[in-house]
């Protein structure tokens, strides 16, 4: 690898063997003379930790069909390049579909085929560039101003049974209480307490830090600047405590724990939304009597009458207050299902419980605005689904502000 001290590299290929894409090779020189250089997908690993690697503006990782069984290793040599702030080109060539949305989800910023189409990769770099020069600067943040909130709402969602939209509602809730105003927005801060299966940082396409698990293993020692830095944001608007990255038991964190990082939390932010486990905890009882709606999600099946049944009766025998409890049912019927509303108000009755909010079936787009990491609103503004929850997050909001006046 050719360098000098008055001439360092800017860029990288990383392929098995970059022979194999002698078109690459000719555009990178072709792009930046002799200020790039070679490495193999274990040698990038070892590299990003040196000091030379300080220069690198990007990286072409090269693959093609016999590097599927390396997407672990891509995805770490991605992983670590994003960590250093070094942009990935992504050069594929006969790759299958599922794997290159794999690494464009871990963290490559650009796709090109291979055989690489004239002019593509300078035109590839121009746009890094340009992005890179036109990042906006991140929005200011809660910790760093004098007006402080004091205590924000603390919102709690818990699914009665799985499967029964609770993620869906706690992710797309809280972006639409980010984005509620044009001006002057509330700080929103979104929670996910799942440590086993906890799927935000999926829904919105945001790394799981290993200082997620650093913060809850040791909460005695959290100061703000430590919450600030386990918290990463979406789209400069949203503030997500993701789940940690390896699966961890719930008794992991204790009541205490719970408690002293939704006090920080809610010092700092208007509204709190913390995304629960299925299953009940012991810090369960933390959250419920700390927040000011607690929203289960449930279906119109047995499971979940029968789940919400056991639900009442448990919370009932440790006096906790279930007046708190807001029940949502997810894939609600449409407005002209006799039928179907006949079934809800049944339901409601055998169970002595009031339905308050009916999401209706969004369909496939909001699976698929899951796999894309993005929210309903910003990828399908107009789903059933998008608007209920939109009318949801004003009138909390609304309810907010006039408590706020009368204050």
């Amino acid at each position: 690898m050719a360098q000098t001290e008055l001439s360092p590299i800017v860029a990288c290929t990383i392929s098995r063997d970059v022979q194999n894409f002698d078109l690459l090779i000719e555009d990178m020189e072709t792009a930046l003379g002799e200020y790039w250089g070679d490495l193999g997908f274990t040698e990038a690993l070892a590299f990003f930790n040196q000091p030379e690697a300080e220069s690198l503006e990007f990286v072409a990782i090269a693959i093609d069909e016999t590097d599927e069984n390396e997407l672990v290793m891509l995805g770490e040599v991605i992983g670590l390049a994003n960590a250093r702030g070094i942009k990935v080109i992504l050069i594929a060539e006969d790759v299958s579909p599922s794997a290159l949305h794999q690494l464009l989800r871990q963290g490559a910023h650009e796709f090109v085929p291979y055989p690489l189409p004239e002019g593509e990769l300078e035109a590839a770099i121009e746009r890094l560039r340009k992005v890179e020069e036109a990042a906006p600067q991140p929005a200011h943040s809660p910790f760093n101003t004098s007006q402080r909130v004091g205590d924000g709402v603390l919102l709690g969602v818990q699914p009665i049974a799985g499967g029964t939209g609770a993620t869906t509602l706690a992710v797309n809730l809280a972006w639409e209480l980010a984005t509620v105003e044009k001006e002057n927005s509330p700080r929103v801060c979104l929670i996910d307490l799942g440590l086993q299966t906890g799927s935000v940082a999926t829904y919105l396409d945001l790394p799981r830090r290993d200082v997620v698990y650093e913060l809850w293993s040791d909460t005695d020692s959290m100061d703000e600047d430590i919450f600030k830095q386990a918290l990463t944001t979406f789209d400069d608007k949203l503030w997500v405590l993701t789940a940690p990255s390896d699966m961890l038991p719930l008794d992991l964190i204790t009541p205490e724990d719970v408690t002293r990082v939704l006090d920080i939390a809610r010092r700092h932010f208007d509204y709190v939304i913390v995304d629960m486990p299925p299953t009940l905890v012991q810090w369960t009882e933390t959250i419920l009597t700390s927040a000011q709606i607690y929203f289960c999600t449930l279906e119109l099946d047995m499971r979940s009458a029968q789940n919400a049944l056991r639900l009442k009766r448990a919370l009932k025998s440790e006096d906790l207050p279930i007046e708190k409890l807001r029940y949502c049912l997810n894939r609600a019927p449409k407005f002209t299902d006799l039928n179907g509303k006949s079934r809800v108000k049944r339901l409601s009755e055998s169970l002595e419980i009031g339905i308050e909010v009916q999401l209706p079936d969004g369909g496939r787009p909001v699976s698929q605005g899951a796999d894309q990491g993005t929210p309903l609103g910003n990828c399908a503004a107009k789903n059933p689904l998008r608007k209920e929850i939109a009318k949801l997050a004003s009138s909390l909001h609304a309810l907010g502000k006039n408590d706020a006046e009368a204050a």
